[in-house]
């Protein structure tokens, strides 16, 4: 198995000499099953690269904290340092799919290392801040960037995170739905603090990739924004 082009120690970027070709994406076949590279004893099926981008402040980390490890992060704020990531190994209809999740600085500095990143990516979870206006406002600028920089069939999708800040909230659930109707991508609300949505966002991403592997040419195509509205949890915390 190959080595990433990028290893990261403590949320900075560290540069090494193989190339990113080792992570499969669309359009190969169904490779053997092989060790996940994080625990030499979980097994693979399929690798998929997701990315979490968004203003500094949404919660990304805490968003992937809360996938990876079932925790939430409290307490005071620490922004990522360029490009930090973890891998988590779930099973779509009884393949394993290795999610390689990749969490991205929001800050402008850092900003051409996660664009760097774009064109490896097989999926992208755009967040913005329920309760900050700002974040929400640079979506546009976001998805601007991933139409530059992205695969052109990248997996976007929207997430409207810490719903369950009722009291604090600035946006509707109704703008968030707005805007990723106009983008044409997948959108709902989740929060970190309490889990809503979070393992759904990553299972439809994974569920997307084993599908477009997999996928007899007769066979529809798998839609993320139909799945995600379909099974998405819409409890009383994200209301508007």
């Amino acid at each position: 198995m190959k080595n990433d082009r990028n290893s990261v120690s403590n949320g900075t970027v560290v540069k090494s000499n193989s190339g990113m070709n080792g992570h499969h994406g669309y359009g190969h076949p169904m490779i053997q099953r092989q060790p996940s590279r994080q625990c030499s004893t979980e097994m693979y099926d399929l690798s998929c690269k997701v990315m979490l981008i968004g203003d500094s402040g949404v919660g990304k980390t805490c968003l992937l904290v809360r996938f990876k490890d079932g925790t939430f992060l409290s307490g005071s704020f620490i922004s990522t340092v360029g490009i930090d990531f973890r891998n988590k190994v779930v099973e779509v209809d009884g393949a394993k799919v290795k999610l390689q999740i990749w969490d991205t600085a929001g800050q402008e500095r850092f900003r051409s290392i996660t664009r760097a990143y774009y064109r490896d990516a097989n999926a992208l979870l755009l967040l913005y801040d329920v309760t900050n206006k700002n974040s929400f406002d640079n979506i546009r600028a976001w998805l601007a960037e991933i139409n530059e920089y992205a695969q052109e069939d990248v997996v976007i999708m929207l997430l409207g995170n810490k719903c369950d800040v009722a009291g604090e909230r600035q946006l509707r659930r109704e703008d968030g739905e707005r805007l990723a109707k106009e983008y044409g991508v997948a959108f709902m609300e989740t929060s970190a603090k309490t889990g809503m949505n979070v393992e759904l966002a990553f299972m439809a991403v994974a569920r997307d990739l084993k599908m477009k592997k997999t996928r007899k040419p007769n066979e529809p195509q798998f839609n993320v924004a139909d799945y995600v509205d379909q099974e998405k949890s819409t409890s009383q915390c994200c209301s508007s």
